[in-house]
This record gives structure tokens, sequence and C-alpha cells, in this order.
């Protein structure tokens, strides 16, 4: 009896312990169902989706602040990943000797230089055509101070190529990072062994993986930074200073649209448009609402991949567009500039209108990465205007308070621009070979 009592136990624990892992088991297959759809669902409609709920939770419970840090995590992550992602690329591509000197890279600087001249020529008609006048008034805005002139902004440029390589890393200097990653390349070509190379290439495929990571929680930290915006700012953020936000998102359209497609068909002979509507909905609306190019590079790189260009080449043209690529900077410098020409009454001719416009925007190179970005140099170019520093401020702050929107399209425009134009240098390329 007393052996048939032991028998009877074990079987019912058994039993017992059978439906436990089975319960456990199809736990594990409806995580493992959901975690499969989610990553096989196409990463925009998951962004759209992650931008709705954002702007809903911020109407239902703006308070809610955990929504917001998700999507300060996800920016930090991205901006912390960047600077590590391109030393190593560009560190790995030199070091194997892979980078190809076929005037791609002339090219792609010919691109960025031409596009920022576009853009500061449809800022000025626009603002000859629509002239806008501000009501300006002593603005309590903290930012830092701006470069006084051109040669304070060169001697900056200068200085920070050769800053520190591991204080470029830290604080994502990409002038410097290319620089020393360059440096440290040939050096590597030159002395390692065959097996150093390898474990660099192993490194810079790690860093690429975890980059992919990062990017797939996209939807969640977009969700996170749209419901921080709307909560913070309210809807009412787009209804003030409507005119000059309608003007500049007018000129950054219209140079997305019209400009880069046409510099695109230029240099490709092809249809830019399919080029020019997966950039926009793959790199776009992310730069649109993390509002940083750096944070935007790993998003870039991965759609470059995605797009089968040639990594030895968009590891550097990538983070060197994120750094020079100035055309949404060069419509908001000579839109607020020019609105402060014509508040005060200044006559300035068409063609000297569209000159200071150009040297203003080309100096935000050496401004990129500065806390404010483009804003910064509205003083400088108001100086060139003749407008005194005291009125020149104020347009900065009236920048500053309609900054969450032009910061993101100005940041949209310039980071999507980069994988553009990067492509388009290669299909150049690959249409003079065949």
């Amino acid at each position: 009896m007393h052996f048939y009592s032991i028998n009877y136990f074990f079987v019912y624990g058994t039993l017992i312990y059978s439906k436990e892992r089975m319960a456990d088991m199809d736990k594990d297959s409806f995580f493992s169902k959901t975690l499969k759809k989610y990553n096989s669902t196409n990463l925009v409609i998951r962004i759209i989706i992650g931008i709705i709920l954002g702007f809903i939770l911020a109407l239902v419970v703006p308070d809610f602040k955990f929504i917001k840090m998700v999507g300060e995590l996800f920016i930090g992550a991205l901006k912390g990943i960047a600077p590590v992602l391109v030393f190593i690329l560009v560190l790995s591509s030199l070091a194997q000797g892979q980078i190809k000197h076929d005037g791609r890279f002339k090219v792609v600087i010919m691109l960025y230089i031409i596009s920022t001249f576009f853009a500061s020529t449809v800022a000025v008609i626009a603002s000859f055509l629509f002239p806008l006048k501000l009501t300006l008034s002593d603005i309590n805005t903290e930012f830092t101070a701006a470069p006084a002139n051109l040669s304070e902004i060169l001697h900056n440029l200068l200085v920070n190529i050769v800053s520190n390589p591991i204080t470029s890393i830290a604080s994502g200097n990409y002038l410097g990072i290319l620089f020393w990653a360059i440096i440290f390349g040939f050096a590597i070509k030159t002395i390692a062994t065959p097996d150093t190379k390898n474990l660099l290439s192993d490194i810079a495929k790690c860093t690429s993986n975890v980059v992919c990571k990062i990017i797939n929680f996209a939807p969640f930290g977009i969700m996170g930074l749209v419901f921080g915006t709307v909560s913070s700012n309210g809807t009412e953020i787009f209804g003030e200073y409507g005119k000059l936000i309608l003007l500049l998102a007018f000129c950054m359209l219209f140079v997305y649209f019209i400009s880069n497609p046409l510099i695109v068909f230029i240099t490709t002979r092809k249809n830019p448009f399919p080029l020019i509507l997966q950039c926009l909905k793959e790199s776009g609306i992310t730069a649109f609402f993390t509002r940083s190019s750096a944070a935007n590079i790993p998003v870039n790189m991965a759609l470059c991949e995605k797009l089968g260009l040639d990594r030895d080449m968009y590891s550097i043209s990538i983070p060197l567009g994120a750094t020079i690529n100035m055309s949404g900077a060069a419509v908001t410098i000579t839109i607020m500039s020019l609105a402060a020409v014509h508040t005060l009454g200044i006559d300035v001719s068409f063609m000297a209108a569209i000159t200071l416009g150009v040297l203003a925007s080309f100096a935000a190179c050496g401004a990129s990465g500065v806390a404010g970005g483009s804003l910064l140099l509205i003083p400088l170019a108001c100086s060139l205007f003749g407008i005194s520093n005291d009125i020149a401020i104020q347009v900065v702050g009236v920048g500053f308070i309609i900054g969450v929107i032009q910061d993101s399209l100005e940041t949209a425009l310039n980071s999507s621009s980069d994988v553009i134009f990067t492509a388009a240098a290669e299909y150049r390329k690959i249409r003079k070979t065949l």
C-alpha cells in the first residue's frame, strides 16, 4: 500500500509540474510570437503608431513623465553609440585598406555645397516674396554665446579637428573623430598584424549589430519624444508665430521635394523620388523627432546599408554630412536674418542677400553640435547686414520660441539629405561604369 501511495504522489506531482511547464511554454510562445510579430512589422509603420500613441498619451495623461523618459533614453543611447560607431567603422575600413579614392567623396562634398547654396537661394526668394516682420522685445532666453566673426568660427573649427581623440568621442565632436580615426587607421594599416585587423573588423560588425538593436526600439523612443514635446508645450505651439513657422516649413519642404530631387536627377540621370521618399520615411521622420543629426547617424548608416551602398564610403560621408551639410541651417539663418532686415526696413539687394546668406550658412559648419545649432549664427548673419547685436539677440530669442518645430524641420532636412547625396554619388559612379 505504501508503494502505491508513493507512486500516486509521484505521478500526481509529475502531472502538476507538466501542467505548470506547459503553461510556461505557452507564455514563452506568446511572448515569442509577439516579439516576432513586432520585428516583422515595417519600422516606419511602428514609428507612425508610436507617434500617434505619444500624441494621445500627452493629451490624456500629460503628467505621466515615465513616457517622456523613454524618449530621453532612446536619444541618449543613439548619441552614446554614434561616435563609437563612426570611429570604429572609419578606423576598420582604413586599417584594412578598403577606402577607395575614386572621386565619390568629392562628388558628395560638392552636392553638400550645392544643396546649401540652393537652400539659401530658396530662402532669400521666399523672404522677398513673403516679407515678414517680427515684434521684437526683451526676450529672456539662455543660450551659448555665438561666434563673433568668421575668423573665430574658422579657429573653432581647426581646434575641434585636433581635439583629444577620447574627448572627441565623449563629446560627439565628429570632425575630431574623423581626423583621429583616419590617423590611427593609416597607422594600423601600416604596422598592425592581420589578426589585429580582423579583430577591428569583428568589433565594427558587433558595433553595427548593437546599433540595429537600438534602432529597433525607435517606435518607443519616438513615442516618448512626441509625448514630451506635446505635454510640455501643448498644441498651442503650432499656432503662435504661425507665419514664421509656415515660411520656414515651406522653404524646407521646397528644398527637400524640389531642389534636392533636381540635384539628384542631374547627378544620377534617374527618377530621384523613390530615393527621396525612402529617405524621408526611414531617416527624415526619425530625425524630426530626435532633433539631433548626431543621434540620427546610426539610423542613416543602417539606411545606407539597406540601400546597398558601399560602407567604406558612407562610414565617412554620413558623419561628415552631419557636420557640414547645412541646407536646413541655411534656410533658418537666412529667413530669420531677413525677417530682422524687413522689420528694421533695411534696403538690401537680392544678390547681396543671397551672398550674405550663403556665407552665414557655411559658417554654421563651425557651430555644428553646439546647443542652439543654427540659431547661434543669426547674430553673425545680422552683423553682415549691419544689424546691432542687441536686436540680433532678440531674433535668436524668437528662434528659441519656435525652436521645437524649426529645429525638428531643420534636422530632418539636414540629416536625411546626407543619405540622399551619399546615394546619389554612389549611383553616379555605377552609371559611369556601365
